[in-house]
């Protein structure tokens, strides 16, 4: 066999070797193991309703998505002001401010993020037979960087919980979540959920 021919040949995977690999260290095991014996975790070789569970999740991240941009983050009472802020209303209040920093975190956190992973996920799904795009490696590499930055979305609830607990004069002001804090952290969990659905051995599948 010459070079050229090995190069191009497909890359050998666990299922085509008759083995069973962890999705979480990565070791593989003769089938019929049912516990990874480095990390605990279980063994199975492919689930026919990870797609199902993945889509799942992802249709009701987006749906609690909508009132999460909707409605009040944000619910600000003091003597002589009452208000309510959405995300998109609070980082244009933070621009008008001179706060360009913190408005661009809470853009890039609350409304970048969520809605690069709604299609970084729906693209994973999808191209699992179609490798017409990306091939096997970079949609590995894109799945471990939606896992990866899922939890930094969580941002605005960080800062709505942290300002709710701490502005507590019920006399002079408060600060209370509004229902959008509730959609949104939803919204992030479901997202979170969707792309641990998602097998990305399959990527690598006929």
């Amino acid at each position: 066999m010459t070079a050229p021919q090995i190069l191009g040949a497909p890359t050998p995977t666990a299922r085509s070797a008759g083995l069973i690999g962890c999705t979480r260290c990565g070791r593989v095991f003769a089938p019929g193991t049912e516990l990874c014996t480095r990390c605990g975790a279980p063994l199975s070789s492919r689930d026919p309703r990870a797609l199902q569970r993945v889509w799942a999740w992802w249709f009701a991240g987006l749906v609690v998505y909508f009132p999460a941009n909707i409605y009040p983050m944000l619910i600000t009472r003091t003597l002589t002001y009452s208000g309510e802020g959405t995300i998109l209303g609070g980082v244009v209040e933070l621009l008008g401010h001179g706060d360009y920093f913190v408005a661009f975190v809470i853009f890039f956190a609350s409304i970048l993020i969520p809605v690069g992973k709604f299609l970084a996920i729906a693209f994973l799904a999808l191209s699992i037979r179609n490798h017409r795009f990306l091939d096997e490696h970079a949609q590995h590499r894109l799945h471990a960087v939606v896992e990866f930055i899922g939890r930094w979305s969580m941002i605005d609830v960080f800062v709505v919980a942290i300002l709710a607990s701490l502005v507590r004069f019920d006399a002079v002001a408060t600060i209370n979540p509004g229902i959008a804090a509730i959609s949104f952290a939803l919204s992030v969990a479901f997202t979170m959920l969707s792309a641990q659905s998602f097998d990305p051995r399959q990527i690598w599948d006929e």
